[in-house]
Order: C-alpha cells, then sequence, then structure tokens
C-alpha cells in the first residue's frame, strides 16, 4: 500500500502525532487518498483541554486589537490561498469547484468580519432605581469551547464557531468530522502561523464515539457548538444540561419550497433545482420537499423535469460539472434506501434514482424528483440528505402554508410567488428561522443570524453579531 502524507492533532501549541491515522479519500475518485489524519484518544481529547484551560486566563483578558489582528491574518490567508483550498475542499468533500471556492471565500470574510467584532464590542451604563447607584451591563467570555463540526460545509462551519469564539476571548477545542479533516486542519495551520498564545487554538480528530463523547463530557468544557445530526446532538444536548454546560445546536431540516399559481415558472424551476440538487443536496437549507398549488402544478413538474435533465454530474473538479458525487458510501446507500422507500409508498419516480457512471469511480447518484407524493409520506417527512425531491400538489396558498409548518423541523422555508400579500404572509407565518421569498432556500449570508425553530436548531444563532449570545456571558456590575 503506497504511503501517504500524515497530518497531526493540534494541542497546546504543538503538533501532535494520533493513536492512529484515517485515510481520507476522495468521493468523486476512490483512487484519490488526499492524506492520512490522525485519530486522537481520549488522553489527547484531555490534554487539548488542558491546554485551552491554562491558556484562557491571559487570552480573555488581552489587547483586542492583536486578537483583531491575528483573526484577520486568518481570513486573509484564506482568502489569498481560495482556490487551493477549494480544491482541497472539492477533492474530499465533494462540492464542484466552484462551489468550493465560494466556501473557501465565505470561511475568509467570516474570520474577517470577527476581526472587526472584536473592536465593537459593547456594554450598556445604566441608572439604578436605587439614588446614587449606577448599573454596567458587560459581556465576558465563557472560558473553553468545545466545536463539533459536520462534513457537508468542512470549512465554512468551522469557521463561523471558530472565529467568534476566539474573537470574545473563548478557548477552543475542535473536532471536525471525521469524514472530512482536511479543511479543518488547513484552518489550524494557517492560525498555528497567526500570533495566537499556546493553547488558544486545538485540534483534535477523529471519531464522535470517542473524541466527541470526551469533548462534550468534560467538566473543564464550559460549553460545546455542535452541528450536525438529530439524535446526535439531542444526546449532547442531555450531557450538556446534566452538567450545567451551555450547548448550541444545529441539527436536521425538511424545508419546504412552496409554488404558488402566480408564480414566474422559470423563476420557480431555477430556484427549486438550486435548493434541491446543488450542493448534491447535502445541506441542512436544501429543500427536499416542494409544495406546488394545483393550478401550475402540471406545467411545473414538466418543466422541472426537464431542468434536471440538464444537470450534469461528475467529478467535483471537471470544469462545467454542476453536481458532484455524494459524500461517502453510506450516505449514497441511505439515499438509495429513500428512493426504494418512495417507489414502495406510491410516489411517481419522475426521473433520476439510479447511480451514475463516470470515468473516475466513486459515489454518483442521479438527481431524482419524485412527484404525486403526499405529506404523509416518510420522502415528504424524514430528512434525506441527499439528491432527492418529491413534489406535493395542493389546492391553494392556505393549503400550502400549512403543510410547509406541519413538520418536527423548522430551518429554512421559502416561496415562490409575484403575490406581495402572500408573500408578507408567508413571512410572518412560516414556522421557520429562516425565511426565503423567490430566493433559494438554501444559500444565507456570513454576517446575519443562522439557525432555526423546532427540531433545527437549539440555543442562540449562529453567525453574525448574534453570536455573541452563544459565546459570551453577560455580568452586571453596581456601582455605589
Amino acid at each position: 500500500m503506497a504511503e501517504h502524507k500524515r497530518y497531526d492533532n493540534y494541542i497546546g501549541g504543538e503538533w501532535v502525532a494520533g493513536a492512529n491515522y484515517s485515510r481520507n479519500v476522495n468521493p468523486s475518485d476512490l483512487s484519490d487518498v488526499i492524506g492520512e489524519y490522525a485519530q486522537a484518544d481520549a488522553g489527547q481529547v484531555s490534554a487539548a483541554i488542558e491546554a485551552a484551560r491554562a491558556a484562557f486566563p491571559a487570552w480573555s483578558t488581552s489587547g483586542i486589537q492583536a486578537r483583531a489582528d491575528s483573526l484577520e491574518k486568518v481570513g486573509l490567508e484564506i482568502l489569498a490561498r481560495r482556490e487551493e483550498l477549494g480544491a482541497l475542499l472539492a477533492r474530499e468533500e465533494g462540492k464542484t469547484l466552484p462551489e468550493a471556492i465560494g466556501e473557501v471565500s465565505r470561511a475568509g470574510n467570516i474570520f474577517k468580519y470577527f476581526a472587526g467584532e472584536c473592536l465593537r464590542q459593547a456594554g450598556e451604563t445604566l441608572q439604578s432605581v436605587r439614588p446614587g447607584v449606577s448599573v454596567e451591563v458587560t459581556r465576558e467570555p465563557l472560558g473553553v469551547v468545545g466545536l463539533i463540526t459536520p462534513w457537508n460545509f468542512p470549512i465554512a462551519i468551522p469557521a463561523w464557531k471558530i472565529a467568534p469564539a476566539l474573537a470574545y476571548g473563548n478557548c477552543v477545542v475542535i473536532k471536525p468530522a471525521d469524514l472530512v479533516p482536511g479543511c479543518a486542519w488547513a484552518i489550524a495551520e494557517i492560525i498555528s502561523r497567526a500570533g495566537f498564545p499556546a493553547g488558544v487554538f486545538n485540534l483534535v480528530m477523529g471519531r464522535g464515539r470517542e473524541v466527541g463523547e470526551a469533548l462534550v463530557n468534560d467538566a473543564r468544557v464550559e460549553a460545546i457548538s455542535f452541528t450536525g445530526s438529530v439524535g446526535v446532538g439531542r444526546g449532547i444536548a442531555a450531557a450538556c444540561v446534566a452538567r450545567g454546560a451551555k450547548v448550541q445546536l444545529e441539527m436536521g431540516g425538511k424545508n419546504p419550497q412552496i409554488v404558488l399559481d402566480d408564480a414566474d415558472l422559470n423563476v420557480a424551476v431555477e430556484l427549486c433545482t438550486q435548493s434541491a440538487f446543488y450542493s448534491t443536496g447535502q445541506r441542512c437549507t436544501a429543500s427536499s420537499r416542494i409544495i406546488v398549488t394545483e393550478g401550475i402544478y402540471d406545467r411545473f413538474v414538466e418543466a422541472m423535469v426537464e431542468r434536471i435533465k440538464k444537470i450534469k454530474v461528475g467529478s467535483a473538479l471537471e470544469k462545467g460539472v454542476d453536481v458532484g458525487p455524494v459524500v461517502s458510501e453510506a450516505q449514497l446507500e441511505q439515499d438509495l434506501r429513500y428512493i426504494e422507500i418512495g417507489k414502495q409508498e406510491g410516489a411517481r419516480l419522475a426521473c433520476g434514482g439510479e447511480r451514475v457512471k463516470c470515468e473516475t469511480e466513486g459515489y454518483y447518484l442521479a438527481p431524482t424528483l419524485f412527484v404525486d407524493s403526499t405529506a404523509d409520506m416518510r420522502i415528504s417527512r424524514e430528512e434525506i440528505f441527499g439528491p432527492v425531491a418529491n413534489v406535493v400538489k395542493v389546492k391553494d396558498y392556505e393549503a400550502a402554508l400549512a403543510m410547509a409548518n406541519d413538520t418536527e423541523f423548522g430551518l429554512s422555508a421559502g416561496i415562490c410567488t409575484t403575490s406581495l400579500k402572500y408573500a408578507n404572509h408567508f413571512k410572518r407565518h412560516a414556522q421557520a428561522g429562516m425565511v426565503m421569498v423567490n430566493l433559494p432556500t438554501a444559500g444565507v449570508d456570513y454576517h446575519v443570524p443562522f439557525g432555526g425553530r423546532k427540531g433545527s436548531s437549539y440555543g442562540p444563532r449562529e453567525q453574525g453579531r448574534y453570536a455573541q449570545e452563544f459565546y459570551t456571558t453577560v455580568k452586571t456590575t453596581y456601582i455605589g
């Protein structure tokens, strides 16, 4: 077996060999091994937490200009290397190269944004109800923060957790998804040269059952921010609440996209295609549940099928490819299982549903559309997390809204309409954390809050100024 470059964990300002190593394989080309990445054990997780804990007193009271300068340096280097890092991202996760470069650019801008936030932290001075007493309300960092990130955005999500955690004066221990450690390692390598004191930032790679659980259950960790599956998230929440740690969860979605009779058909088809199939449908904000009113239903389905047939599936690095591979064999098996479920439930398979052969061996799946579905089918209610979508016909806007809200999730919701009346009503009555009007459900900015309701999210919002709600604690000081 050929030897591959090894990438170590980063603990206390040093690169530390793992107990074992795991191969990082390109889902577009299974013969392409990106490298072997360290697998931490519980002892290394403990060492990383201790290093962060030791660094916290000095870091949390350090000068905000130095903090801002280091974060700015990270952001600028990420942006300068966007094409190189984008190629890495495309190789390890399977996003097309343009999407991957876009994600890298977003990560760089996130670090730059939070560099500025270092200098924008503010408090309040208030009058007390007692004469001669004043009140100050300030924010302080929490301490050691554990970050657990998913595989579908391997550089953007680590960035939007790491940057605010450091900006507000916390120390970090991050565990990236075991499936895609490369981008997180690249961020760690950049951070290692950006002027942060030893122990402020630590990277421990490995499996969730060992590394993640050790991080979640350690009393020295003041807070956990997690993005991933509903089942794992609920377990993390229970563990954190039991020991009094702060917790922030971003989990699943079954995001509705409504298309009304008055919609511009071309706009509706394009945004539904973008929502459902780009990034191989592997986005928590993707819409696999398309709800269409009866007056436009037949025309929409016909046009949607024609549009899907034009989608080019292939290697993430190949020019002109619209949709890359599914991220892994396990995810591909899950997608294919749901396709069989859809058939068994009686939905009509309008296109796709089969694996695609390409020049290289990979996890390629044709974009799949079910039509004539019903709201009670599993494909209408459960998150598939692949390039599989279904269309449900409803009578009118009221029925569409009711169906859109009939879900345990509430992350993103979209409507395509030319009616200001319905758009305004939907903005207020959609039970989701983010609402899109004549835009894809997937695709958000980095400087505004991200998060959902119901089973999609728990705890304060991520990103933008709202990130301070999680990464800081409020102190009220009385002065006599």
